[in-house]
């Protein structure tokens, strides 16, 4: 079997026709992801026991004629800011290299229910803090597109595996554009569903107002299935959504005549030719099947950066507090004193990027600064959100790019923070009104780098969205 070019749908016939196990897939999905990881270090931790034992159960339940679920006996990666029971949870950070959590997020209970076979953990920036994937502290993730590049951050590792095809499908986290940009990079399908509609609980905070999870796949209906699986209110988290979850299979096979697509003039400055050229012709597309184009505006865009850049860092100040080498975190050895023992377990744990940001939150939070900072931006941030409001009533969805250029070489960008961050420009708008997103790929540039193009559409209007990118997938130029 090829496991770098099966899908859900084959998966599923393979089982029911008996032309492989579940075991034997796992085990067929392990050998190819172990060989190839060296290429990539997308991994970071195995899960074999874990894995084999739900594929075991995936195969008792077909053979005793059960529905073994949606996702039975899909290999899947997890990104590894999302809390596994017994594996290994590092969020790419020092100050974690040894935890092990006690229980599982609740995207992976459901993810498993569905029969999914979790096969290991992925590699990431340093609790999801990065646009490509260099700030590990295991080591940057290489682009299986082109080793010499970044995969996009921060879940790169996740892109990585369903692109370079060791997972099937994967899951990722988004505070600011870290499914989508990785996605696009690396040419597989990324989605950042509604805030809300996937419980974070088990998902290492970075910032609890933006943080969001969701899935890779190598098309459309995969990527539809995996977030169809894991959606849905929770009661262990407060700002999960009891919005009915919708059967986007349903939804994905209407035609698009008659919608409206918006194309805001402020997501289109600063691009790349190649990339524009690629999402022009992605429009096109649409319009060629009955979608009427319609130009609009998000005059607060030029904002977003500053806003993103104040509220994260601020939420992220206060939710790595709790990292102090005190319980489960790693603690320094040079601790002659308590208040020592916080400062060095902090200084030796954290890398320099997640320094950067607790000390920027501590600034924009402290005395005589709130207001001038903090609070503006949440003022901006209101402003970013009416202007997607006041355009959903025109349009039904947005398309726009997701980074202004392809993946950049590894540590191009990397001693130049403010380069690195404008690589989120037209992803951080989606994340601070908190709408649904993914990128699509839409064609690569003339050195064979993929290109995404984005679609955002209303709040838990994910069914419009999977409508649009599978139709788009099915007719692109």
């Amino acid at each position: 079997m090829n496991i770098s070019a099966l899908t859900i749908q084959q998966i599923r016939e393979g089982l029911a026709q008996k032309r492989f196990s579940a075991i034997e897939l796992t085990q067929e999905a392990f050998a190819f992801a172990k060989a190839e990881n060296a290429k990539t270090n997308a991994y970071l931790t195995f899960s074999d026991d874990r894995a084999l034992a739900s594929a075991a159960i995936v195969d008792a339940k077909l053979a005793a004629g059960e529905d073994p679920g949606a996702l039975a006996g899909v290999p899947v990666g997890v990104k590894d800011v999302i809390v596994t029971k017994g594996v290994r949870t590092t969020c790419g950070s020092k100050i974690l290299e040894t935890y092990v959590p006690p229980y599982n997020a609740t995207a992976v209970e459901r993810l498993e229910a569905a029969g999914g076979v979790i096969i290991g953990k992925t590699n990431c920036d340093e609790f999801a803090m990065g646009s490509s994937n260099e700030n590990s502290a295991f080591g940057p993730v290489r682009n299986p597109v082109a080793l010499d590049r970044v995969p996009g951050g921060s879940s790169g590792g996740s892109a990585a595996i369903v692109a370079q095809g060791t997972a099937v499908v994967s899951l990722g986290s988004d505070t600011g554009g870290s499914i989508r940009q990785p996605a696009s990079f690396c040419g597989c399908v990324g989605v950042t569903p509604t805030y809300g509609r996937v419980s974070r609980y088990g998902l290492v905070a970075f910032a609890s107002s933006l943080d969001h999870i969701g899935p890779f796949a190598r098309n459309v209906s995969d990527a539809a299935t995996l977030l169809r699986a894991i959606a849905g209110r929770d009661t262990r988290d407060a700002t999960s959504a009891a919005h009915p979850v919708q059967d986007y299979a349903v939804s994905m096979q209407q035609p698009l005549k008659g919608l409206k697509v918006g194309i805001p003039k402020e997501y289109f400055n600063g691009l790349a030719s190649d990339t524009g050229d690629n999402i022009h012709n992605g429009i096109e597309t649409l319009r060629k099947q009955g979608v009427e184009v319609i130009d609009i505006s998000m005059p607060h865009t030029d904002y977003a950066i500053e806003a993103y850049y104040i509220i994260c860092t601020a939420e992220v100040s206060a939710n790595l507090s709790r990292f102090d080498g005190v319980r489960y975190t790693r603690r320094s050895e040079r601790s002659d004193s308590l208040i020592n023992m916080y400062r060095r377990s902090r200084g030796e744990g954290f890398g320099a990027e997640a320094k950067r940001r607790i000390m920027l939150g501590a600034y924009v939070l402290s005395h005589g600064y709130y207001d001038a900072y903090y609070l503006k931006a949440q003022r901006v941030r209101s402003l970013i959100t009416r202007d997607f409001a006041q355009a959903f009533e025109k349009v039904d969805a947005i398309i726009a790019p997701v980074s202004p250029f392809p993946a950049f070489k590894l540590g191009e960008k990397v001693d130049d923070p403010l380069q690195m961050y404008l690589s989120d420009i037209y992803t951080i708008t989606g994340s601070l009104s908190g709408v649904p997103c993914m990128s699509v790929p839409c064609g690569a540039t003339k050195d064979g780098l993929p290109v995404g193009m984005q679609i955002l559409t209303k709040h838990f209007a994910e069914d419009t969205m999977f409508r649009i990118a599978h139709q788009y997938e099915l007719n692109r130029i």
